[in-house]
């Protein structure tokens, strides 16, 4: 018998879009063909799916960068670098709700997977977890060292629901990884990625890198970190792109990825249905797509984007990606998705 050639990943670039600002976040709704922006310039904006035109105004409210951004049945719900959690009508485009949510600069946005509750990350180095719907502050969570080793200020990045929505992890500048449980706010895990922190006690007394990127395993049995890895010179994003899973319940290292083509950070990861791809996608001043594969240990495809990619999102064989004054998308179709929906 003939043995039968494994499919290949399928990559086609589909559509590019330039842009004025930068945006840093997205949320899709792939059945409205919606999908949502929030940018440099302090704005939101929405988008048709379908030529990644722009619908209507920029959305107006925020004070700084708009750094997070997530969307309910009715809300689209962003956080900010002015600290605030601002709740908007989707059909009107107006803020009708407004939350001093943080101290410090908020970082990032995450919506459970049932969509009732939303986490918030931020510098003051607190996850907080509201009421999707009522804005209702539920719970905060603090863990995070707020110094790093050098005593200046950290940062906490990121955050991930597990698929399942029962847990949630958070990881800061040094690379320390906290793994919450959602409904009690109890602690599980704790491990750390110290390769994706980098010092300089000479020329700049300054640090760089943190981990800015989490996603479980669809059986939530990993976690993968993305970040950048040892960097020479701090001024810029010159090291390779990087990615370390772990066994989270077990706190062990299970692999470590390091791009051999791009450098800059990790900013967006994502699990392939079976858990075999980990697609990954970030920049310095230039962009890429990068897919490994979990089970060979080798990079099975990677891309030049056209921009520094910030975030990116996807519905079936379709990827939205955006960043540096550029949208994208792109299409590509991976084995194990290819199966499950034949």
């Amino acid at each position: 018998m003939e043995n039968e050639t494994a499919p290949a990943i399928g990559y086609e670039k589909e559509l590019e879009v330039g842009r004025g600002e930068i945006a840093f976040c997205l949320t899709l709704d792939a059945d409205a063909g919606l999908l949502y922006t929030g940018a440099s310039d302090f704005n939101l904006r929405a988008f048709a799916t379908e030529d990644l035109s722009m619908l209507g105004d920029p959305w107006t409210g925020h004070t700084s960068y708009v750094s997070g951004i997530a969307h309910t049945a009715k809300h689209v719900i962003s956080g900010g670098y002015d600290r605030r959690l601002l709740w908007w009508d989707r059909d009107s485009g107006e803020v009708v709700k407004d939350v001093a949510a943080h101290e410090k600069w908020l970082r990032g946005v995450e919506l459970s997977p049932d969509g009732s509750q939303v986490a918030t990350v931020a510098d003051d180095m607190k996850c907080r977890l509201w009421d999707a719907e009522s804005g209702a502050l539920v719970r905060t969570m603090e863990g995070h060292a707020k110094v790093t080793p050098q005593n200046y200020p950290s940062m906490l990045f990121a955050a991930a629901f597990s698929h399942d929505g029962a847990l949630l992890a958070t990881a800061d500048k040094i690379g320390h990884v906290i793994v919450w449980e959602v409904g009690t706010g109890k602690v599980v895990s704790e491990m750390d990625a110290p390769l994706m922190y980098t010092w300089d006690p000479r020329q700049r007394r300054h640090s760089i890198g943190g981990i800015r990127s989490l996603a479980f395993s669809p059986d939530g049995q990993r976690l993968a970190t993305g970040g950048i890895g040892q960097i020479g010179n701090i001024d810029h994003l010159g090291a390779k792109a990087r990615v370390e899973i772990f066994d989270w319940a077990n706190q062990t290292s299970l692999q470590e990825f390091n791009s051999d083509a791009y450098n800059g950070l990790v900013e967006r990861m994502e699990f392939s249905t079976s858990g075999t791809w980990l697609l990954t996608s970030g920049g310095d001043n230039k962009g890429w797509l990068t897919i490994y594969n979990t089970e060979t240990g080798k990079q099975d495809l990677q891309e030049a984007a056209p921009m520094h990619v910030h975030e990116f999102q996807r519905h079936e064989d379709s990827i939205f990606a955006v960043g540096h004054q550029k949208m994208a998308r792109w299409k590509v179709t991976l084995p194990d998705e290819q199966a499950s929906s034949s």
